[in-house]
């Protein structure tokens, strides 16, 4: 999961973003990578609850928080120093965000 602060992009160049954008298409190219996408704005989202046996909607993302999920990828590796190696080619784990790490449950 990538989390980066919201505006991160509006100080970049043109030839930043574009380098950028080019990076995190390569790690989708990545044969290791299975899935992955950018997340719209958090302002986009919609919270659902169910409390009392009512649907309640919420408008926004579930917490304010300085920094915002704007991504996934999920991969498939041998072990954690791979993912670790794929992770630190994230640009916002660059760029002041974080890139978070978790195994999948088996199903």
């Amino acid at each position: 999961m990538i989390y980066i602060e919201p505006a991160y992009a509006e100080g970049l160049t043109d030839d930043e973003r574009e380098a950028g954008y080019a990076e995190y298409l390569a790690l989708a190219d990545d044969p290791r990578c299975v899935a992955s996408g950018q997340l719209q704005p958090a302002e986009t989202a919609t919270s659902v609850r169910v409390a009392g046996g009512r649907t309640l909607l919420t408008d926004g993302p579930f917490a304010d928080t300085k920094e915002v999920l704007g991504g996934f990828c999920l991969v498939e590796a041998a072990d954690l120093d791979e993912v670790i190696e794929m992770a630190a080619r994230v640009p916002a784990a660059r760029a002041g965000g974080v890139v978070e790490i978790r195994p999948v449950v088996p199903r």
